[in-house]
């Protein structure tokens, strides 16, 4: 099959796709990435999670944020957080036993899956561009079952933690509770089923994040600001990965990070994560100007595919497509890899430091001699270097966002081409360089 038109075919016909934006300045490149799936009638359908522990401002932000998208001319939909219909009608989990608990949130969680997939197929039969906003979703209901009692669940009724986690929705969306860092601002009154203490809500928060770790495109909302300020951060970063010019409607200054990781810590010094295998591989182009790649990224056997083009740059912008594909056109596509350049394969960990979102790549073999011993550090945020917690059980060597030898393009490049780039490992002067590792922002 012709590659142009393979690509091509997959541009046109994919029911999801990711579309990627650049911007360039004079000293700024700006980029934006758009997942989301393609309706029946060639309408974008975003699904977006909003999730948090109590109080942390997620009803008004549904509010914000569909009459926002009202004013673009999408239409919103907002599916309501099923645990309040079924609590408000006199259930308590205190009046349950253990088997009545566990049946109780079997069954939310059911419901939940059947009112949102109505939205969702109302959604996709829209003729306009249209947001699903749910309130919840999914692993905000592991999030309340024991560990044991959720893998028990989970096999019952055949749930993929993958799929639900991480495919069912293009976005989520974490709301920090107002029990952390806005203390004085807590409170139950006016929430007809919520009775949590501070303390409580606290645990709540950290839990419900905790469920979500391991999604590609997961953000969380922090009270580092006033609560208005909050808000228009959470509005905005909806409309960045959607990639909708908000002009000066919504200031927000958030950029991806990267970090230099001297070495792997003992696993015991990480909080709770989850971790991934990722593998990425180029494709051959009909332009030396055009990119193409493709990554394969999984967990317990369970894998999603991706084909990515990046477009030629015009105008100063640079369009870059993601289109979620089956296994079958990820194999047909790989036999149209690049020569030139080395399959990447990396160990991806996800997981949370004081209410930001990490991801650390561990560039496994097999690999080219410049990415071995390799480990990148990534985050998205709007803190100065000073401002930012990194993770204090990693030995940070520098900060390398803007270095471009650390791009996965030239990490790839096979080492005996006589334009490949200088071993990674040799940028640092460091003693122990052969443990360095590099962060690579591929974006998921």
């Amino acid at each position: 099959m012709n590659l142009a038109w393979l690509q091509l075919r997959h541009v046109l016909c994919k029911p999801r796709c990711t579309v990627t934006v650049t911007f360039r300045t004079a000293a700024v490149k700006r980029k934006f990435r758009m997942s989301q799936d393609i309706g029946d009638n060639k309408n974008k359908v975003y699904k977006v999670v909003l999730t948090g522990g109590p109080c942390g401002g997620k009803t008004t932000g549904q509010t914000r944020l569909c009459t926002f998208f009202e004013t673009l001319g999408w239409k919103v939909y907002r599916a309501q957080e099923t645990a309040l219909v079924l609590m408000s009608g006199g259930v308590k989990f205190t009046e349950l036993s253990k088997d009545e608990a566990y049946k109780f949130q079997e069954n939310l969680i059911k419901s939940m899956m059947q009112i949102e997939n109505t939205y969702f197929d109302l959604a996709h039969s829209c003729q306009k561009n249209c947001l699903v906003i749910c309130d919840r979703g999914i692993m905000d209901g592991s999030a309340y079952l024991d560990p044991g009692d959720w893998e028990k669940m989970r096999r019952e009724n055949n749930w993929n933690e993958v799929d639900i986690r991480d495919n069912r929705y293009n976005q989520v969306i974490h709301m920090v509770s107002a029990a952390l860092g806005a203390e004085e601002f807590y409170t139950c009154a006016g929430h007809k089923t919520r009775h949590e203490d501070i303390d409580f809500a606290k645990t709540l928060d950290k839990i419900t994040a905790q469920a979500w770790v391991g999604h590609p495109y997961y953000d969380v909302i922090d009270n580092s600001t006033d609560f208005e300020e909050k808000i228009i951060r959470l509005i905005n970063v909806v409309c960045k990965r959607l990639g909708i010019d908000t002009g000066d409607r919504l200031h927000s200054n958030t950029r991806k990070r990267k970090f230099l990781v001297r070495s792997m810590p003992e696993e015991s010094k990480f909080p709770a994560f989850q971790d991934f295998t990722v593998i990425h591989d180029y494709l051959v182009t009909p332009s030396r100007k055009m990119q193409a790649r493709l990554r394969k990224r999984g967990q317990g056997g369970t894998w999603t595919y991706t084909h990515t083009i990046r477009r030629p740059e015009i105008n100063k912008q640079s369009v870059e497509l993601r289109m979620a594909i089956n296994s079958k056109d990820y194999t047909l596509l790989l036999n149209q890899r690049d020569e030139q350049h080395e399959s990447v394969t990396k160990q991806r960990r996800c997981f949370l430091w004081q209410n930001q979102y990490y991801q650390m790549d561990v560039y496994m073999e097999p690999q080219s001699d410049k990415c071995q011993g390799l480990i990148l550090l990534e985050t998205y945020t709007t803190k100065s270097s000073d401002e930012i917690a990194l993770p204090d059980f990693l030995d940070i060597v520098s900060e390398v966002t803007d270095d471009p030898k650390f791009s996965m393009w030239n990490l790839s490049v096979k080492d005996d081409l006589p334009n490949s780039p200088s071993k990674a490992k040799d940028l640092c002067s460091t003693e122990g360089c052969s443990d360095i590792s590099t962060d690579i922002m591929d974006n998921h």
